[in-house]
């Protein structure tokens, strides 16, 4: 055989070589449709929508259907348990949130699975600050100086709305609290539409929730906001302070969403899965509809997100524990 050919045979071996030594799940990913699950959230909620947004992209890009799936209960546990017991061949995916992986299991340690090793997490899509509104007919609380006087004036009385216990808004408040040295009186609804419309009516005196879930309410003159829990001033409500900006120096909670698999999925799945969904939420017309979210976009690493995922865990679990929060409190 003369030189020449026999190097263009040997070298063409070594890329067959290579390419059979792919993992073959990484290779062939995706070979069915896919199932994204979307814990505790309804359909046409944020939640839903970034779903809807990334799945659509995935299946233009990769030919496979990606079928979204609505878990509602338990603050999103119940969708949590079915990414968790899904087989680990990426075809299972969530998109979660504080919720399910660092809040809700700080409250709930029986919960039924461990969020830092039952996931393979894959990238964070969004984060946004939550907003603290007040009726917009409140003459006594125009600020957070004013919901804090107010509420040492009445330990214990002056109440705060959430989406439920177990929720992000729920330890916002249990944390501003041990930071304010105030005892507040915390109402738990069953979403956010629910809690925002006794706000609005005057039955309680605060809502902490998510920005997006209120702001149709501010612009329409029913509740008005008196501070946001990032450390920036949020795009929807540029003239709402933080809490740092009120006095809270290094405040900084926002609520997340990001894309998980089940733990074990194999590391090529995961790493295929991270550039196609970052690459999804970088599209102009994908940031178009999220940034109106009031939030910021936040692809990461699979190791970065874990890394978050981790300290927030850890962050919450103390919180519940100076706090004494229960599943019933």
């Amino acid at each position: 055989m003369p030189f020449p050919r026999a190097r263009l045979l040997i070298a063409a071996l070594g890329t067959a070589t290579l390419v059979h030594n792919l993992p073959a799940t990484a290779q062939s990913y995706p070979s069915r449709p896919i199932r994204f699950i979307v814990p505790g959230a309804g359909s046409g909620s944020g939640s839903d929508l970034y779903a809807r947004l990334i799945g659509k992209k995935m299946n233009e890009a990769w030919g496979q259907p990606v079928v979204i799936d609505n878990r509602v209960g338990a603050n999103g546990a119940i969708g949590a348990m079915a990414v968790v017991k899904a087989q680990p061949d990426g075809h299972t995916l969530m998109l979660g949130h504080p919720n399910q992986l660092t809040v809700g299991p700080a409250i709930r340690p029986d919960i039924g699975y461990d969020p830092t090793r039952d996931f393979s997490p894959v990238t964070m899509v969004m984060a946004a600050p939550s907003l603290w509104a007040v009726p917009a007919n409140n003459s006594v609380i125009n600020s957070v100086a004013d919901f804090v006087a107010l509420a040492k004036k009445r330990p214990g009385e002056v109440s705060f709305g959430t989406t439920g216990i177990g929720s992000v808004g729920h330890l916002i408040g249990q944390l501003f609290s041990q930071r304010a040295q105030i005892k507040l009186h915390h109402v738990p609804y069953k979403g956010a539409s629910p809690a925002i419309i006794d706000l609005a009516a005057g039955r309680i005196n605060l809502v902490s929730a998510a920005l997006a879930a209120q702001i149709s309410f501010v612009r329409d003159g029913k509740i008005k906001g008196i501070a946001t829990t990032g450390l920036r001033r949020a795009r929807l409500t540029p003239n709402v302070p933080t809490l740092d900006e009120s006095g809270f120096k290094g405040f900084d909670v926002t609520a997340w969403h990001g894309v998980l698999l089940p733990a074990k999925v194999d590391a090529g799945i995961v790493a295929k899965l991270n550039r196609e969904v970052t690459r999804i939420i970088a599209l102009p017309d994908v940031q178009e509809v999220l940034l109106q979210e009031g939030g910021e976009i936040v692809p990461t690493t699979p190791e970065k997100f874990a890394t978050v995922i981790r300290d927030e865990y850890a962050k919450w679990q103390k919180v519940v524990k100076i706090a004494g929060v229960t599943p019933d409190t």
